[in-house]
This record gives structure tokens, sequence and C-alpha cells, in this order.
């Protein structure tokens, strides 16, 4: 891990440099003033996805989902429970596919939901179907 890392802020999209050691520490955005990590998953859109993937530091856990999806909408609470639990090391975001369809298709997400791990803006590896807390942090942190 180097000296700092580049975060994104989940509010108003600025990438902050924050020093590594201070990232247990709730760093706060250096231009809007909040926190950069909240314990909850991020909303993507395609205006801020790739910013998100491409200028983080840190691995993004992105949960690809549907509001008609019976094991999306039973996953979500768990999603926001890994959040919790990941943080800061792990950014979690959240993409609803009903809404921004073209980001289901540029990765080719067949079944939903589906949560797809990126490192320095690649796609590392993706799990299709609903998981608790404790089987997506494990599953995470077994990559």
């Amino acid at each position: 891990m180097s000296d700092s890392l580049h975060l994104v802020c989940p509010h108003c999209q600025a990438v902050n440099r924050v020093p590594a050691a201070r990232l247990e520490q709730q760093p706060n955005c250096g231009q809007c003033h909040q926190p950069l990590f909240t314990g909850h998953p991020v909303e993507l859109t395609p205006a801020t996805f790739a910013k998100h993937l491409d200028r983080n530091d840190i691995p993004i856990l992105v949960d690809l989902w549907a509001p008609w999806c019976g094991p999306c909408k039973m996953m979500a609470p768990a999603f926001v429970q890994a959040a919790g639990m990941l943080e800061p090391h792990i950014r979690l975001a959240k993409v609803n596919t009903e809404a921004e369809p073209a980001l289901g298709a540029r990765y080719n997400i067949r079944s939903i939901p589906t949560l797809a791990l990126f490192r320095g803006g690649r796609e590392q590896t993706r799990q299709s179907g609903a998981m608790t807390a404790q089987d997506i942090v494990r599953w995470v942190q077994s990559r």
C-alpha cells in the first residue's frame, strides 16, 4: 500500500488524497466535508460509475440489481451490513440495472443479483446469486 490513497467522495464525487495511515480514522472529503465512508453502499449511475472505478485506489464491490428482483431485495440489507464490515478497505456500490441498462449490458450481466469486484478499474471476479452479509465478506476477503 502506498503512502496515500485516492478516494472518490460518495457525496460530491471529488477525488480526495488520504494518507493510508488515516484510512481507519473516518476521513472527510476536502471539498464537501462529508464522510468519505458512510457504512452504506454508494448508488452509481453511468456518470459516476467510471469515476469510482478508475479513481478509487481501494477495491470496489458492485451489486448489480433490479427493484423487481426478489433475491435482490432479500440481499439488500445484507449488502448494507457488509458495507459496514468491509469499509474503509473496500468501497461498496450498487447499480440498478433497470434504471441503468447500459451498465448491465456493458458488463454482460445475465442474472441478478450479481456482485462484481473491481480493482484498478478492472473487473477481477464476479458472483451471481443472493448472499448473506457474512458470505459477502468471506467471498470478498478470499479474493
